[in-house]
């Protein structure tokens, strides 16, 4: 938040994906009779695709204000996509959460687009979308992947925060009274740190429904993150619904119940490490602080096997919270291995970080 919005009412109101996507489509995936619809979002008509996955409990949303970003600076077209369980995304076993099926979805949702002979494909993941991205490159799923890139996503931390997580989540709100709340809670609780990206986020996170029945509303078991913020708390009761105030209004939810996920948070995250360090393809590591790494790629990092980057402060949202910062990243990067073109004023890889 910058220091011109301070002493000023914010405007928390939600804003449409069609400030920063060209286009946005259902895609079906499966036999006629059984299915499964993937909501997705596009920009970008050239140059590589960069296939982009969001972290639990969020949704392709969570990478508008980076898609903005990165296409004012590289040539490239942009997917981002709903996993299975989140946003409008609707699957028949919604609560099959393993790395098998969600790295296929994102072979299916691919081939179903693209066909057999996609564009060159850099998968970009944060948090659990990172892990999913690690797995489905080590499946070899995606034949014209040249690039891999994870934000976030660090196999050590990950395994030490799951009781943390469980935490995190009995306290903060159940329902909200408005969408500008939910926005105005994550933003104040400092979970999205960046009021833009909340204001088109926040959307794909929560759903509306009617008050009377929000007691039987349950949607598909999600997926959740594993690094929590533990420095800012808050869960002010004037953001969330209260029944009887609100008897025939609607009341705004979370679209996923995360600690239904658990029984899958070590199969996601257990041998990333590994798994990532052993991609035979050019691999970025963004992080939002250095006490992430642990051994496994902090010794990998030693021995020059992948760029990473530390960004600034920020939240684990990081490429919300820092959207410019993690653009400015993914283009060096892209530039640095020949994968894109620079758009005219964008600066040299070399005068961008390592």
């Amino acid at each position: 938040m910058s220091t011109s919005e301070v002493g000023q009412k914010l405007d928390y109101s939600p804003v449409s994906w069609r400030e920063y996507f060209d286009q946005m489509e259902d895609v079906s995936v499966g036999p006629a009779d059984s299915r499964d619809v993937y909501r997705i979002y596009k920009a970008g008509s050239e140059g590589p695709l960069l296939v982009l996955l969001h972290g639990g409990g969020h949704s392709a949303l969570s990478w508008a204000v980076f898609t903005t970003a990165i296409t004012s600076r590289v040539t490239c077209r942009v997917l981002a996509m709903d996993l299975r369980g989140h946003g409008a995304t609707e699957v028949h076993q919604s609560d099959d959460f393993s790395t098998q099926t969600m790295s296929s979805d994102i072979a299916n949702v691919i081939r179903a687009c693209y066909g057999a002979a996609p564009p060159p494909i850099v998968l970009i993941g944060h948090g659990v979308g990172g892990a999913i991205a690690v797995h489905t490159s080590s499946s070899m799923l995606l034949p014209t992947m040249v690039g891999l890139v994870a934000i976030d996503v660090v196999e050590g931390s990950a395994m030490e925060a799951h009781h943390s997580i469980q935490n995190f989540l009995k306290g903060r709100p159940k329902s909200f009274k408005s969408m500008d709340h939910a926005i105005e809670w994550s933003v104040k609780s400092g979970q999205i740190r960046n009021l833009e990206s909340a204001r088109v986020s926040v959307v794909g996170q929560i759903i509306r429904c009617e008050v009377e029945e929000t007691d039987t509303l349950e949607q598909a078991s999600p997926v959740t993150d594993v690094v929590v913020e533990h420095n800012e708390e808050f869960y002010d009761q004037s953001y969330v619904d209260d029944k009887e105030d609100a008897a025939s209004e609607s009341v705004y939810k979370w679209r996923i119940d995360l600690s239904k996920s658990e029984k899958y948070w070590d199969g996601w995250f257990r041998g990333t490490s590994n798994l990532f360090l052993a991609c035979n393809l050019p691999k970025l590591l963004l992080l939002a602080g250095i006490d992430r790494l642990d051994r496994d790629l902090t010794i990998g990092q030693m021995q020059g096997k992948f760029m990473m980057q530390v960004l600034p402060p920020c939240g684990h949202a990081v490429q919300e919270d820092r959207p410019e910062r993690v653009a400015e990243a993914v283009a060096a990067f892209l530039l640095r291995h020949k994968f894109a073109e620079a758009i005219k004023e964008t600066r040299s890889p070399d005068s961008l970080t390592q």
